[in-house]
């Protein structure tokens, strides 16, 4: 046991050094983690690392999931809610189709129940990868927010895809109507499940009485019990965990305290990072194990199946995207949709952004190594070799290709009205002067007989000024205004550190003083720096 814990202390260490030395080639995270480890593969000390797939689904999953359903922008996700469904469904169930086909006529031997169980394997994109890399590139955020909705739901239904089409394998029955009420009847009651469960970790955050810590905790443990309370009753725990974690992140700022929502952050941040980065060093890490188990099927055979599959699936994906684009062009004429006037550049980098991750790993190495009467479980290991196949070329070849893609076909944000930074000096302006009123009508007698007050309503009288002015300038005054502002703040917030750091050698000072105002520098640090980052993101 303490061996186990020191080897993944080590591949915590290596996960934080090739994050690095992606920051440094400016490469998306998750292609140099898969790439980082299937060299370590070959390293004796890592060699025999293989991945449990119950881990996977009762450890990694549900956390990701939960954590990303936080992410989502409620608004995007409605706006989109048409195209976010169509893709989450339907075509889900098309390349799944697609998939199954195509694998039986090329497999011998091979099923259409072993394709519709492939199918739902690998036709899920992970968000990560693709958000990871726009979020690298100047991407409209609409995109994003419509690729992380649209996983989001993918991952729920190709989960069900795949449950039923496993069922069709053990038992060798596979009736449709059956099947068709069995799978909305999943899809609903797992929607309910995470609903119910949510509304009682709501009811605990806002009528017991929590601290930051406890409340922090409680985000940790609520994924879990979403999951593991839908899949005791045999139904979606994934829906579960993206319903519940919807509803709840639609409630935060009801639901924690303003110090939860800062600490959690941070807490969330992490875990996330680490997670994520244990999966993807574990995809590589698994290859050659899964290599090994390959038996009859020759390695050539394997790695053709596996890049015609992936091919197919890219190939279908960009067929759907663009395809989505002419229908809602023509559906435009007689409803109202989303977008009336989608192109192609949109549609082509949504679809070249489909690169497959944890949940395809994840189902893979969960189907069971024997049926029900204890046979192997037919081409166990020839799907496995195949869902690593395509996970790699689409991490790794439109993983590296899509900035690339991006940048050539120069997507224009046709959804944001008004520029982002001229957006956030509104929004300041507007809460400003909201601020402004409602002193001078609830407290404007006081001002003459309260300092702080009056300095309050100065502070607030200046700024209102200022962003006027930002407003009128041209925005070349007002990006070198703010670059001056910005250098010289973060010098004056240099001078205040070391000043507290002088204070604190001196006996008269209480420490834990100090490091409050150290903290409340580095806040201040952060808001200077994340309006330089938003500003060079936005040129």
């Amino acid at each position: 046991m303490q061996d186990i814990f020191i080897q993944y202390i080590c591949l915590i260490l290596i996960i934080l050094g090739l994050v690095m030395l992606a920051n440094k080639l400016q490469l998306a995270y998750p292609i140099v983690l898969v790439l980082g480890g299937l060299a370590l593969s070959f390293v004796a000390p890592f060699s025999n690392i293989t991945i449990n797939p119950e881990l996977v689904f009762l450890i990694f999953l549900p956390p990701l999931l939960y954590e990303a359903a936080w992410q989502v922008s409620w608004k995007e996700f409605w706006k989109w809610r048409g195209l976010i469904i169509g893709f989450a469904f339907p075509i889900v169930l098309l390349t799944s189709c697609v998939i199954a086909i195509v694998s039986s006529a090329i497999i011998p031997g091979f099923t259409l129940a072993l394709g519709f169980l492939l199918g739902g394997i690998v036709s899920p994109p992970d968000a990560v990868s693709a958000t990871t890399i726009m979020r690298r590139v100047s991407v409209p955020k609409s995109l994003v927010s419509i690729v992380e909705g649209e996983s989001l739901l993918n991952d729920a239904s190709s989960l069900i895809v795949f449950r039923f089409a496993l069922a069709a394998v053990l038992t060798g029955q596979f009736q449709f109507q059956a099947a068709a009420v069995n799978f909305v009847a999943v899809i609903l009651i797992g929607i309910l499940s995470g609903l119910v469960v949510g509304l009682i970790f709501y009811g605990i955050h806002r009528l017991l009485p929590t601290t930051p810590s406890i409340e922090i905790v409680l985000t940790l443990v609520t994924p879990y019990c979403l999951y593991y309370f839908a899949e005791h009753f045999h139904v979606s725990g994934v829906l579960a965990v993206v319903s519940g974690g919807l509803l709840l992140s639609s409630k935060r700022n009801s639901l924690l305290s303003y110090r939860s929502r800062i600490e959690g952050v941070n807490v969330w941040t992490n875990l996330v990072f680490v997670l994520n980065g244990l999966i993807f060093l574990l995809i590589g890490l698994e290859l050659p194990f899964v290599t090994q188990q390959l038996g009859n099927i020759s390695l050539g055979s394997a790695v053709g199946y596996g890049l015609i599959i992936a091919i197919v699936l890219i190939a279908t994906r960009l067929l759907c995207t663009l395809g989505t684009s002419v229908w809602m062009r023509v559906m435009s004429r007689f409803i109202p949709v989303s977008d009336p006037n989608p192109g192609w550049r949109g549609p082509l980098i949504f679809g070249w952004a489909g690169m497959r991750g944890v949940v395809s790993l994840s189902s893979a190495l969960s189907v069971p190594i024997l049926t029900e009467v204890g046979q192997p479980f037919p081409y166990r290991e020839l799907i496995l070799f195949i869902t690593f196949i395509v996970i790699l070329i689409t991490l790794v070849f439109q993983g590296l290709t899509l900035p690339w893609l991006i940048r050539k076909v120069h997507l224009r944000d046709r959804f944001t009205l008004i520029p982002q930074q001229q957006q956030e000096i509104i929004i300041q302006k507007k809460i400003a002067l909201a601020s402004l009123r409602f002193l001078e009508e609830k407290y404007g007698a006081e001002r003459s007989r309260n300092e702080h007050l009056d300095n309050l309503f100065s502070k607030l009288e200046i700024d209102l000024k200022f962003f006027d002015r930002q407003l009128a300038e041209s925005n070349f005054a007002w990006q070198n205004s703010l670059t001056g502002y910005q250098s010289i703040y973060l010098k004056v917030l240099e001078r205040r550190r070391e000043l507290l750091n002088k204070m604190n050698r001196r006996a008269e000072f209480d420490e834990e003083l100090i490091r409050k105002y150290l903290l409340l520098t580095d806040v201040e640090e952060f808001k200077v720096r994340e309006i330089g980052a938003q500003e060079s993101d936005t040129e």
